[in-house]
């Protein structure tokens, strides 16, 4: 994914037949669609989970963010190693490292070792998503067999949130939350044995591994993500928080000092410096921090408020995933080359914050069919519109040797707004709650309220900064005028 020289072709026999080539896609998209579905996963078994190992309200939100925060810092670097080390080696290491670190979190005795495999799960995932779109273009060097095999992974993997939430309510109820965890043991060893015959073999090449850099910034998103956490029990202005604040941006500020000074640098500042580019991760974060947040809020106001069972409560975000990929495949990919990428993602933001602007107005005796279901149907149909164009923005126009790593800074900030995103939410939330002078229940819905409302600030206010950050660059030519109109 961060490739920057022509990839050696796989040798032969794994990719001599085509069976093979769609056996390959089939592990590649199974690896792909586990990435995503554990972002989502544990969303419905959280409850059940907080009331068995017995964590608080407070700390509920690394269950979630243990994860994504590993993957964000970790998958730049883990596209480094798969560039090195090989693909085939990289999705078959990482493939192993998930099932192991899946059987670690669904055995936790406790809240610390069911966060440890959390965060094991995000670095193994990170070795397998840089991997899986390099495995595909070095399998499939047929143009229309590359559209397909394309076009099925990317259903496979759009599909992970809604399956996340499905399978995480079904195995919660009938087989209990640990099999949230469990399932990827299985599904992993499956892919891993027939992965071995079936992926392109071919050695890597010579290339930087930046350690150090993944390091500061997985311990920066770490210590941020901390010191949000910590707000909710000891105040924003406490030392719990402002120390790790401050380590959390040294972290950064280093991370940044060295990309700049490193001849091969993980992230090459040029990318964020371009201003259509930088506006395009924004918007792509902060839209994750909407719907991430609704996910975590909605679950508990489903389970604890309403008092549905975690199936149940799968069943319930059914709409909001039908309307994100309604939206993305539907309408955002039909008007991509027709509208431009402002004219799209400006108001799709203010679509999802009407749609959270809704659920501000919940109570605890609020119908599912009269503020939950239209509010979900907003916010999905208003984030389908916003992945699309701004991706398209963020890997166009751009060196073809950094079209990897460009790729791959989008999906990691989708992976850092999740990140801060809930941290911030769920502390804004719980300690709303604490203050409310009211029942229990009334509190929790009065947090998620207070909560929900940030989002849809922070969604109004990065509508504000994409009409002036993705204004379409001064045209030069009598042809740049014509791809002006389209971008």
């Amino acid at each position: 994914m961060t490739t920057e020289t022509t990839p050696r072709a796989p040798t032969a026999p794994e990719t001599s037949g085509s069976t093979s080539r769609w056996v390959a896609l089939a592990v590649i998209s199974v690896a792909q669609l586990m990435v995503a579905l554990d972002a989502t996963i544990v969303n419905v078994a959280l409850p059940t989970a907080q009331t068995a190992l017995g964590f608080d309200d407070t700390q509920r939100a690394w269950v979630i963010t243990a994860y994504t925060l590993s993957l964000a810092g970790l998958l730049l670097l883990g596209g480094r190693v798969a560039d090195r080390f090989g693909r085939r080696r990289a999705m078959l290491v990482g493939l192993t490292g998930f099932a192991v670190s899946s059987a670690i979190a669904g055995a936790a005795s406790g809240f610390t070792m069911l966060v440890i495999g959390r965060a094991l799960q995000g670095a193994s995932a990170a070795m397998m998503a840089p991997a899986a779109l390099s495995l595909i273009a070095v399998t499939f060097t047929d143009p229309k067999e590359r559209g397909k095999a394309f076009g099925i992974f990317g259903a496979i993997a759009s599909s992970g949130a809604v399956t996340g939430l499905l399978l995480g309510g079904v195995l919660t109820e009938y087989a209990g939350w640990r099999w949230c965890l469990y399932v990827n043991v299985v599904v992993a060893a499956v892919a891993i044995v027939v992965g071995r015959r079936a992926l392109p073999s071919g050695d890597g090449h010579p290339t930087t591994i930046d350690a150090v850099s993944g390091v500061l910034a997985t311990g920066a998103l770490a210590a941020l993500v901390l010191a949000c956490n910590q707000a909710a029990p000891h105040g924003w202005t406490s030392a719990e928080v402002l120390v790790p604040a401050a380590l959390g941006i040294l972290g950064g500020a280093g991370f940044v000092l060295r990309q700049s000074r490193t001849p091969n640098p993980l992230l090459p500042l040029s990318i964020l410096a371009d201003r259509r580019r930088g506006t395009a991760y924004l918007a792509t974060a902060i839209s994750v921090v909407g719907t991430f947040g609704m996910f975590l809020m909605l679950t508990y106001h489903f389970q604890v408020v309403l008092g549905y069972s975690p199936l149940q409560t799968g069943l319930a975000f059914l709409p909001l995933n039908i309307a994100v990929v309604a939206s993305s495949y539907g309408l955002g990919s039909r008007l991509m080359d027709r509208v431009s990428a402002r004219a799209m993602v400006a108001p799709a933001l203010l679509v999802a914050a009407a749609g959270l602007g809704l659920l501000t107005q919940l109570e605890p005796g609020s119908g599912y069919l009269t503020l939950i279901l239209p509010a979900e149907i907003l916010v999905g149909a208003g984030v389908g519109c916003i992945f699309t164009p701004s991706i398209g923005v963020a890997t166009t126009g751009i060196d073809p040797r950094q079209a990897g790593i460009a790729a791959a800074t989008a999906n990691a900030a989708m992976q850092v707004g999740g990140s801060i995103g809930i941290a911030v939410l769920n502390t804004v939330a719980v300690a709303s709650a604490n203050g409310y002078a009211g029942t229990p229940v009334e509190a929790i819905v009065h947090g998620s309220a207070v909560s929900t409302a940030g989002a849809a600030a922070a969604l109004v206010v990065t509508a504000a900064v994409v009409v002036f950050g993705l204004r379409p660059p001064a045209p030069t030519t009598v042809e740049d005028n014509k791809m002006g109109a389209i971008r």
